[in-house]
């Protein structure tokens, strides 16, 4: 999710990969305003005085009409932390609820984490992953609304190996491999609340689950049965084993689980020298980033299995509540480095999900159900996301937007340009944006739908270093910055508050910076607290928007963000603007993952990688030489972790 250094690929961006010409908007950004305008100004009221007109500004948002009773924000701001702890507002209080290597719970098989690192592959696959990310909170029972017991379903991204194994990557061997792949995927665990604000992970439970690399997973939807998804071992192409690089999430209405395949091609290899275009699209190369998965099991060596990289790179669905339920990737919404699945309901009944690409100029993306949501029949909603027409965003200067659909037999997708039917245009939908001049974007990742303004939809945009840079594409309307470090948030309403519309209006919802930076592109335009590249956003059910950042650990605190402290989490109501920080986190570490109980009264965050070094991978020789979180002195490794926060007061979070 954050920009990484060279070493490692799990967040996917220390490379551009899209060469298509697509516009970026600056050649007909000059029919709006000059772009010397733009970016000439010495302070971000320059920048910002930019999108006066058209473009609304935060004072013109705040103005806008607000049917339901508008949230009020009664917490007092934290600030700044370079602490080894999760730090969170007066009157508030956050526990650790699940953190790597404890059980899930399945029962029979509860094995205890070792602070040495030297729990097996098999115990590793029922405990807690490494590097929690996404996360929804489902009541239970199935149907119910309640705020006290339900199911967690919790992504593990990535593995850092240097802490995972008794002297990290030396000696390198299957065991090893085996134990990293079971150590990505999801958790699905039972909590329930203890009293006073307390929770505890229910052990045993027979929900408690793990899918893990090495889980078989169905293929469903248009890329079913294609020749791009056979291999050796499944001949018909229908599944797969495992998910992995799980970043963000969704959660559909009727009560299952969206994970989210980021960033995939890390653990693929292609040492051949005739890596193909489709391979060269998605970022495989001749190293793979440093997991070295195919030194020990080929079905990631592409020499050898050519096809199974094409498996990876989807959303995937699962029913927390059935535990014997078999995952599926719903290929309809497309393959690429998903960083989210967000979902919501049109007026008409279609299911829609808004997906963004995360890495540099790459794009945003929804899908509309080709069938209506049905409330009272939950089995006729499992395959809803099978069939309907995917979309990618074009983002026109003039502050309006269009979804292109990405259909096969239209817009140039025809066999001649190497799309012969629906399921290639899916299996390449990065190829098939390109053909259609889709928008390049600044890495979008977490989308958010405003649960009281029907198609009022926001975007993280986290950061773009290479904006600007000799030979990529220039700043441009929706992306206005070059060398952009701290990104921005973009937000657009779609055409009659309707999700399923083919065009919408757009504008900067904020500008991410510091006030005092040195340079007028990096100052931003943030009413309240300074942050830069956000990452995680989600709505709670009240209308308080709350955005996590992920500064990476080789910039936290350093170069333009010294001074800054560790990742944080802000809250704002969109209707004022003006953003408070909640929470800062301990190390080394991401704010990621965003859940609430019903009533708003129970907040579930994660903390990824806490103790992370600027290279990524820990020395196995001083694991706890950034951070101890959160097991303190009795430390052997730092540890991610889900974090439950409540108000001493038994109040609503945030109020």
């Amino acid at each position: 999710m954050s920009q990484k250094s060279q070493l490692f690929k799990h967040h996917g961006v220390e490379e551009v990969t899209n060469p298509s010409a697509n516009p970026a908007l600056s050649d007909v950004l000059d029919a709006r305003f000059s772009r010397r305008t733009l970016l000439k100004g010495s302070s971000a009221a320059a920048l910002a005085g930019a999108f006066s007109g058209t473009f609304a500004t935060l004072a013109e948002a705040a103005s806008v009409p607000f049917n339901r009773k508008m949230p009020v924000l009664g917490f007092k701001p934290v600030g700044f932390s370079t602490e080894d702890r999760v730090i969170v507002p007066e009157g508030y209080v956050a526990e650790v609820l699940y953190a790597w290597g404890d059980p899930v719970g399945i029962p029979g098989r509860m094995p205890a984490f070792r602070q040495d690192a030297s729990n097996t592959a098999d115990e590793q696959a029922v405990q807690a992953g490494m590097h929690h990310d996404g996360m929804a909170y489902f009541p239970l029972p199935l149907g119910a609304t309640g705020s006290k017991h339900g199911l967690l379903a919790v992504n593990h991204e990535y593995t850092d190996d240097g802490l995972l194994h008794v002297g990290g990557m030396n000696n390198w061997n299957a065991d090893k491999v085996k134990k990293a792949q079971a150590a990505v995927g999801v958790s699905v665990i039972e909590v329930e609340a203890t009293g006073k604000g307390g929770w505890r992970v229910v052990r045993p439970s027979k929900y408690a689950r793990r899918i893990h690399a090495n889980t078989p997973i169905a293929i469903q939807g248009p890329a079913r049965g294609h020749a791009l998804m056979k291999t050796e071992a499944d001949p018909q192409g229908v599944e797969v084993l495992g998910t992995l690089q799980n970043c963000a999430n969704g959660q559909t209405p009727w009560g299952t689980y969206l994970t989210c395949e980021e960033n995939w091609d890390g653990v693929f290899i292609n040492d051949s020298g005739a890596l193909s275009d489709l391979e060269k699209r998605y970022g495989i190369s001749a190293k793979d980033a440093g997991y070295k998965w195919a030194w020990e099991d080929f079905r990631f060596d592409l020499q050898l299995n050519p096809n199974e990289a094409n498996r990876f790179g989807w959303v995937v669905e699962i029913d927390p509540f059935d535990p014997k339920s078999k995952p599926a990737k719903r290929t309809a919404l497309g393959r690429f480095k998903h960083e989210g699945a967000t979902v919501t309901i049109a007026p008409s009944g279609h299911a829609v999900v808004y997906m963004g690409d995360d890495q540099r100029f790459e794009y945003i993306y929804k899908f509309v159900s080709k069938n209506t949501y049905n409330p009272k029949n939950r089995k006729a909603n499992m395959s809803l996301l099978d069939e309907g027409t995917l979309y990618v965003a074009r983002f026109d200067a003039d502050g309006s937007g269009r979804w292109l659909p990405l259909v096969h037999g239209q817009n140039g997708l025809t066999a001649d340009k190497g799309f012969a039917d629906q399921g290639d245009v899916v299996i390449k939908a990065r190829l098939a944006a390109d053909v259609l001049g889709a928008t390049k974007m600044d890495r979008p990742e977490w989308i958010a739908v405003h649960p009281h303004k029907p198609g009022e939809v926001y975007c993280t945009l986290t950061n773009n270093s290479e904006r600007g840079k000799e030979g990529k594409p220039g700043p441009d309307a929706a992306n206005p910055r070059p060398n952009n470090l701290f990104g921005h948030i973009i937000r657009w309403n779609e055409n009659g508050a309707d999700p399923a519309a083919s065009g919408f209006k757009w504008d900067i919802f904020v500008l991410a910076g510091r006030p005092d930076a040195e340079k007028a592109e990096h100052k931003g335009n943030i009413k309240g607290d300074a942050f830069g590249s956000q990452d995680g956003l989600k709505f709670d059910n009240n209308g308080v928007l709350w955005v996590q950042t992920d500064v990476s650990t080789s910039t936290v605190n350093m170069k333009e963000y010294k001074g800054m402290g560790n990742n944080q989490m802000l809250a704002v109501i969109p209707e004022t603007g003006e953003f408070r920080r909640f929470l800062t986190g301990p190390n080394g570490c991401e704010i990621t993952g965003i859940a609430f109980t019903p009533d708003n009264r129970t907040m579930f965050i994660n903390i990824q990688h806490p103790g992370e070094p600027s290279d990524e991978r820990s020395d196995p020789s001083k694991p706890t030489a950034i951070s101890r979180w959160p097991d303190g002195p009795a430390a052997g490794r730092p540890r991610s972790g889900t974090v439950v926060i409540h108000k001493l007061d038994g109040g609503v979070i945030g109020s």
